[in-house]
Parts: structure tokens; C-alpha cells; sequence
């Protein structure tokens, strides 16, 4: 009998079948409107109940402020010659808001492009005070290569961007250093002193010389740009755009040719030359020797190369012109006379020069320049040939006092209140200073030495000019000015600098200053003056007055040595003049340290300007009007 394998094989049950599958939809129908209300209750959290919120997250997300630097106002010469200009370079930007980390993207950034430690040290501390939105500069002025790496290479760095701006330059260099000044990054010290709104956008701020004086006017007002922004930080469009305002133009009094004549005629010597219009105090030339290039500075200066800058032996930060202080050696004679003529002195009396004068008294002599004596000589005579026993008489009846009061009448002790910062007030000594400065009292062999411009007293370049310039235009102290006026590049409209500002005018008669006049003439072309040599041939009269402003003593045993005194200890010479001597149109005060003797390295220096002024200048000006048809 045959056995057969039972198998139960399930029954078809297309009830059961159907149930299981509407179990399984209204289940999938179910999750679905769960999943559906969650999705639906979302959105109403986020655009209804939560809109205004997430609206503002948003946009401040994506949306930001950039602000627009405004540009620079130029400054200019007298002739339109433009001094300080604007042109484009690079920048590289980090937005803070959309970079994860700054410290990491710096440090990859770095294996691009080279970024010193005063760049990294300048964008951490600006970047603790601008706000995060807001681009934050990490080096300025790349080259055209390092902006290409940068560009190739954008996209690896979220918040990194290139940005092309204003940087300043100065294209006579050296020539306008110690007057147009220069601009530089914005330091912690200017941190605290500046208004953050007005320099957003800008980094840099005038250090000195006009750039600082006329700060304010030369800045504009920055604008501002609503922008768009990517989830990399870039900006994908502009939304609004609030255009800044330039800042004003500040043309100068200064003449660039003439700026140019004065300095290559100083040459590499050190010292200072000024040249004003006596009339006006327009300054025209303002040198200061040695002098730097303004442009390492707008360019970005490293700390090693400033320190080599500031701690040169030859001080070329330093301006000469209204800083430098130097004893005036005889070109204060002029002022003295004046003093001597208030005081009833007779300027025919003549004084016996041998050589030497003596305190009453005392042995000890205080010479002449002139060893052997310049014999008899009156106060004209005492000027133009520079006879210092005639002004050790004169200051020893004059008294430091009344000495003191008639420098101060001719500015010197106090500022010239030229538009530059940092000017030096000199110093005019009598016996209170002396008394409170060492607590010791003034002697009489210190009011002899002050007579011929020596001892204590001190003034600067600027001041030797406008002392002179007031014996040019009949007693008045005119403020030096170099602001000539301010314009507008956008509507304009032009702003006159300041009035010509009588200061004071000195207690004295045009016929007392006429007689000075007549002594510093004949300096210069009187037969027996220390300047004769400048004047032979001249086609113009010059007045003037010999300086030498002596650094150490030399005795009569070590005269023999004159000629191995180390160059830094040989005499300041200095020489002051105006032209033409009967309509004054210019002054002139030279000052060249260690130069020796005020008639051969001042004076010539004088001439070669005089002549550029009233010879060189003028023929180049015909033949231009001739080139035109005209005359």
C-alpha cells in the first residue's frame, strides 16, 4: 500500500485580503495626514505666528551695511600742481559674519600671499572694534599678482573678497614731505581721539603737515551701500546706495617750482629754507633737509623701516622749518638796532672796533669775527659788515630786558601760528626765565653774547622769516599762511582761505626801519659787506643779514684747529633777506647746519632763489605769452 506526503497549502481568501490592504492604507493614510499637518503647522509657525521674526533673521542674514569711503580731497599748489592725489589699488577684505574661522582662514591665506605682523596685529584690533557685518580690511595695497592669486583662489574662502580703493600719493615725493605731510593707518592713539561713524570704510588719517592741519575738510563723508550677500559671504547685489561726499580740495599759497628751486639749491645739506610774500605771509617754499619719501608712508610702513626713519642722526621726520631751533648768531642785529633807535641811540654814533671788548672790569675778552678789528663804525656801517663789538656796546646799554621785549615785538618767543602742526616757540631769555629755568641769575656776559645772537636764545626758520618780513613791510607781523583756499570738486564752490592777519605791529616809525634797511642793503652790495660777493651784478637790490650761529668756542690757541673741528660741531650758517629792497615782493631765511659762514654757504643759496623769482621765472612766463601771440 502506497503512502502519500500531506501538504496544507493556505486557501485563496480574497476577504481576508482586501481587509489587509484597507488596513494598510487608511494606516498610510493616516501618517501621511500626520506628517502633513506637522509640515502645515510648520509653515504656520514660521509664516504667520513667527513671521516678523524670521523675516528679520533673514534679511540680516543676507542683507548688510558696507560702508562707501568718500575720496580724499587733492591738495594743490598755488599753480594748480597737484600735491597730494588718489589712485586705485587693492585691498583684501574679511566680512567676520560669514567666515567660520578667522584664525584658520588667515593662516591659509598666508600660504597665498605674504602678510607682515603689523597688517595681522592692525585688522585684530580694528576687528574688536567695527562690528561684524561690516568688511574688516586684512592688507592693503596688493600687487597686481597677489590680487590675481587671490581672485584664482576666492573660492576656497567664504567671506574673503577683493576690493579696489583709494590710495593716496604724493607725486613729488620728497620735494612737499615736511609741508603737504602725509596719511597713514589709522593708529590706537587716533583710535581714541576720532569719531568711528566719520572713518567708517577708511583706514588711514593725516599724521602731519597739511594732511593733519586740514584733516577735517580733506576726509569727506563716507556713504553707504545695502547689500545682498551669498551663503559665502560675497555680495551677490546692491539693494541701495547712499553715495558719500569728497572731500573738499586745499589749494596752497605754496609754489612748487620755487619749492623745487630752494631745495636742490640747499641740496643734501642739512637745514631749512622758507620763502614768504612779506605782505600777504603767504608761504611759497617751505624746504626741510634731510627729508623722506611721504609715499612709504600711504603705502604701509613696516616698524623696522619707521624706526629706521625716526632714529636717523639726520632727523629727517624733524621739520626744520618750524621745528628746528637754532641760535640766530647776527641776523637778530637788524632787531636789535631797531631797539637802539626807540631807545634814542644816534645811528651816526660810531663805536671803535679793535677786535675785542671787555666788560668793565673784567679781562676776559669777547671778540669780533673780524680779529684785527673793523676800526670806527656806525649802526648802518655795525649791520653791513656785521661788527659784533658794536652790538656787545649796544646790548650792554640795552639791558637783557629791553632786549627781550623787542625780540618778542618781532615774534620771535612765541608761535608764527602757521597752519602746521608741531611748530616750535623758540625761546627769548631774560633773567626771570634763567631764574626759574636753573634758579641761578642772568649775568652781564650773557646779555653781550645774546647781542650777537648767541647763549639761549633760540628761534626757528619761520620765525627768522617773519621777523624779516616785518622790517619789509614797515613794522607788521603778518600770520604765515599756506591755506590759499578750499573748493568743492562736486558743486564747486570755492571757500577763500583766511584774510592777511596783522598780528601786531611793532612800536616803531618807517624812517627807524628805513635806516635798518640801508645797513642790510649794504650787506649785500655795500663795498665792505659780509655779502658782498652775492650782490656783484645783480639787476635787482637785495637787503640781507649774515648769521653764524656758533656751536662751540674757539680761543685764540685753538684758531689754528678751526679747520679739524668734527663736521657736526662746525658753525649754523644762516642768511635773511627780502626783494626788492624798495617794494619787497619775497623773504628769505636760510639756515644750513654746519655750514660755517652765513656768506658762503647761505647767501648763495639766496641768490640762486632770488634769481629763479625775479629773472628765470619772468622770462619763462614771456616766453610763454610769446608762444601764445602774445607780446
Amino acid at each position: 500500500m502506497k503512502t502519500f506526503l500531506k501538504i496544507n497549502l493556505p486557501i485563496f481568501d480574497p476577504k481576508r485580503d482586501l481587509s489587509i490592504t484597507r488596513f494598510r492604507l487608511v494606516l498610510a493614510t493616516l501618517l501621511v495626514l500626520i506628517l502633513t499637518s506637522v509640515v502645515i503647522a510648520r509653515l504656520i509657525n514660521l509664516q504667520v505666528l513667527n513671521y516678523d521674526r524670521y523675516k528679520t533673521l533673514s534679511v540680516e542674514n543676507r542683507v548688510g551695511l558696507v560702508p562707501v569711503p568718500p575720496v580724499r580731497g587733492q591738495i594743490i599748489d598755488r599753480n594748480g600742481q597737484i600735491l597730494a592725489d588718489n589712485h586705485p589699488a587693492y585691498e583684501l577684505e574679511i566680512l567676520p559674519d560669514k567666515v567660520e574661522n578667522i584664525e584658520h582662514t588667515i593662516k591659509e591665506i598666508r600660504k597665498l600671499i605674504a602678510l607682515n605682523e603689523r597688517e595681522l596685529e592692525a585688522f585684530v584690533r580694528v576687528l574688536k572694534l567695527r562690528p561684524s557685518f561690516e568688511p574688516q580690511i586684512l592688507k592693503h595695497n596688493l600687487s597686481s599678482e597677489e590680487a590675481s592669486i587671490i581672485a584664482v583662489n576666492q573660492h576656497r574662502f567664504p567671506g574673503i573678497s577683493l576690493r579696489a580703493n583709494l590710495r593716496r600719493t604724493y607725486p613729488f615725493s620728497e620735494l612737499v614731505a615736511h609741508v603737504v605731510g602725509y596719511v597713514s593707518r589709522i593708529s590706537d592713539e587716533d583710535l581714541k581721539n576720532i569719531d568711528l561713524t566719520a572713518y567708517r570704510g577708511t583706514r588711514y588719517i593725516g599724521k602731519v603737515g597739511v594732511e593733519a592741519n586740514y584733516e577735517e575738510e580733506l576726509l569727506g563723508v563716507a556713504g553707504y551701500e545695502t547689500v545682498e550677500f551669498n551663503a559665502h559671504g560675497r555680495i551677490i547685489r546692491s539693494l541701495d546706495y547712499q553715495s558719500p561726499t569728497a572731500g573738499w580740495n586745499v589749494n596752497l599759497t605754496l609754489d612748487i617750482e620755487l619749492q623745487r628751486v630752494a631745495h636742490d639749491a640747499l641740496g643734501n645739506r642739512k637745514g631749512s629754507v622758507v620763502v614768504l610774500q612779506p605782505n600777504s605771509g603767504d608761504v611759497l617754499a617751505l624746504v626741510s633737509s634731510p627729508d623722506y619719501d611721504p609715499n612709504l608712508f600711504s603705502k604701509g610702513l613696516s616698524v623696522k623701516s619707521y624706526d629706521i626713519l625716526r632714529n636717523s642722526p639726520g632727523k629727517p621726520l624733524m621739520n626744520r622749518a618750524i621745528y628746528g631751533r637754532y641760535a640766530p648768531g647776527s641776523t637778530i642785529k637788524p632787531i636789535l638796532g631797531v631797539s637802539a633807535l626807540e631807545d634814542g641811540f644816534d645811528f651816526e654814533r660810531k663805536i671803535f672796533c679793535e677786535g675785542e671788548f671787555h666788560l668793565p672790569g673784567r679781562d676776559r675778552p669777547y671778540r669780533c669775527w673780524k680779529r684785527d678789528g673793523h676800526g670806527e663804525v656806525n649802526l648802518v656801517e655795525a649791520i653791513a659788515q656785521s661788527c659784533d663789538v658794536f652790538f656787545y656796546e649796544l646790548s650792554l646799554t640795552l639791558g637783557i630786558e629791553q632786549m627781550a621785549r623787542w625780540f618778542r615785538h618781532f615774534g620771535l618767543g612765541k608761535e608764527t601760528k602757521v597752519d602746521l602742526n608741531g611748530e616750535s616757540i623758540g625761546l627769548v631769555p631774560d633773567s626771570a626765565w634763567k631764574k626759574s629755568a636753573y634758579d641761578e641769575s642772568w649775568f652781564p656776559g650773557e646779555t653781550v653774547i645774546t647781542g650777537i645772537g648767541q647763549g639761549y636764545l633760540l628761534a626757528t626758520p619761520l620765525q627768522l622769516a617773519v621777523a624779516t618780513a616785518a622790517i619789509a613791510n614797515n613794522g607788521k607781523i603778518i600770520k604765515p599762511r599756506l591755506l590759499s583756499h578750499l573748493e568743492n570738486t562736486e558743486t564747486g564752490d570755492i571757500l577763500m582761505g583766511p584774510d592777511v592777519e596783522v598780528m601786531s605791529r611793532i612800536p616803531t616809525s618807517s624812517s627807524m626801519l628805513s635806516i635798518i634797511s640801508k645797513g642790510m642793503i649794504d650787506v649785500v652790495h655795500g663795498s665792505k659787506g659780509t655779502a658782498r660777493a652775492t650782490g656783484i651784478g645783480l639787476p635787482y637790490i637785495i637787503a640781507g643779514k649774515t648769521g653764524t650761529s656758533q656751536l662751540i668756542s674757539i680761543t685764540d690757541h685753538d684758531e689754528k684747529d678751526r679747520i679739524n673741528t668734527p663736521d657736526n660741531l662746525v658753525d649754523h650758517a644762516l642768511f635773511v633777506a627780502f626783494a626788492p629792497a624798495d617794494n619787497p615782493r619775497i623773504v628769505i631765511a636760510i639756515v644750513v647746519e654746519n655750514g660755517g659762514s652765513g656768506s658762503k654757504a647761505a647767501a648763495p643759496i639766496a641768490k640762486k632763489i632770488f634769481d629763479y623769482y625775479f629773472i628765470d621765472r619772468l622770462l619763462r612766463a614771456s616766453a610763454t605769452w610769446k608762444e601764445f601771440g602774445f607780446g
